[in-house]
């Protein structure tokens, strides 16, 4: 049996329970410290991802206010187009520059279709095709995907002209303006690299089922086609040009994408579905 002398005291009981509680104490305080300041990182991380995000969303817009005036693209023009001679060629043009300021204002009610500075090709030259489309559009995919290559047989022929319009209709449900952006590329492809023109609107327009494209998977996508022009996508070159073109349509009653005219007359797909047809009709009236 021991002996009351190896038996700790009530004072010493009393001293170790004390020990034991403050080292309680201190180990919570600890967890309660490790716990709060978790708790600020990860709120700190969430704002700085909310930041990102918020800095992704403006450099994809090319940040800041598009300007009202701007240059044309090599082979553009004063009306928001870009003209193309040849499946490897556009118009002779540079220099040109466009302000959103001298666009029109658009009628208080619909009207017809009018594109501006728009006619039809003289009798033996080739026919002309004006085109608008939004490289955000559904509709516009299909029909590239339909006509794309039909279209470039025909300029390599020298049977037509064809004049792209690119609007930007569908920014309104795009949190990265890539209706704008995509159409500013398009821009940069012509001015920079013009027979890269075709390949790279097809190829653009082909993968829209993947979604909007960041910038440098466009600046990437006109590499693959032939065209550099990261610097010009990036600084948003032609957004001025863009946003013209976006606003004489709408002055102009275009009223959706795509829209097509062929000798200055609209197309109607539903009264007439083979546009080859007319097309082809259009260039024989016209030898």
């Amino acid at each position: 049996m021991a002996s009351n002398s190896q038996r700790p005291s009530k004072a010493e009981r009393t001293a170790s329970a004390r020990e034991q509680a403050q080292q309680m104490r201190v180990a919570q305080e600890a967890a309660d410290k490790r716990k709060s300041l978790l708790i600020k990182l990860g709120v700190v991380v969430a704002v700085l991802a909310v930041v990102a995000l918020i800095i992704g969303i403006v450099v994809q817009n090319n940040s800041g206010k598009v300007a009202d005036s701007g240059a044309v693209p090599k082979g553009g023009n004063e009306a928001g187009g870009i003209t193309l001679t040849s499946d490897t060629t556009v118009a002779d043009t540079s220099g040109l520059t466009v302000d959103i300021n001298k666009v029109g204002t658009a009628p208080a009610q619909a009207a017809e279709p009018s594109p501006r500075d728009s006619e039809a090709a003289a009798k033996g030259e080739p026919i002309n095709l004006l085109i608008y489309v939004d490289v955000n559009c559904p509709h516009c995919s299909t029909f590239e995907a339909e006509y794309a290559d039909q279209i470039g047989a025909w300029l390599a022929a020298g049977d037509v002209k064809v004049e792209y319009r690119n609007v930007a209709y569908l920014d309104s449900g795009s949190p990265t303006n890539f209706s704008s952006r995509g159409a500013n590329a398009l821009a940069c492809v012509a001015d920079a690299a013009p027979a890269s023109y075709l390949p790279f609107s097809k190829a653009l327009f082909a993968q829209a089922a993947e979604g909007e494209l960041k910038n440098a998977a466009l600046a990437s996508l006109a590499k693959d086609n032939g065209a550099d022009v990261e610097n010009c996508i990036n600084d948003g070159t032609f957004r001025s040009f863009v946003k013209f073109t976006d606003e004489a349509s709408r002055v102009d009653s275009i009223g959706g994408t795509p829209s097509v005219f062929v000798q200055n007359e609209l197309w109607d797909p539903n009264a007439e579905p083979d546009l080859v047809g007319v097309v082809n009709a259009a260039i024989k009236a016209n030898k």
